[in-house]
């Protein structure tokens, strides 16, 4: 009779590869920057770039912040035990 297959432990993912707030954090002061730089070029120059461009990274750093929002709101909802919360994320 053939042995039995046993799987090994995986170890976990350290916490710098879990935690989405850095990431976050980058992108939010990335697209902040852009479309501080945008506005000057447009309030300095009278000609600048599209405004689309203006509107996009204002999009961008206004959604970074409500994701950021939503990665504090779960974060919290694990530590409180909440049944609905991802488990394993908490540090």
């Amino acid at each position: 009779m053939p042995e039995p297959i046993t799987l090994r432990q995986v170890p976990p993912l350290p916490s710098r590869l879990t935690d989405l707030r850095p990431p976050l954090w980058i992108g939010i002061g990335l697209w902040f920057a852009a479309f501080v730089v945008l506005l000057v070029a447009r309030l300095g120059f009278h000609a600048g770039p599209p405004t689309i461009w203006l509107w996009t990274c204002f999009s961008g750093w206004v959604l970074g912040l409500i994701g950021l929002g939503i990665v504090y709101w779960q974060r919290g909802a694990a530590r409180r035990g909440a049944r609905a919360a991802q488990q394993g994320i908490v540090n």
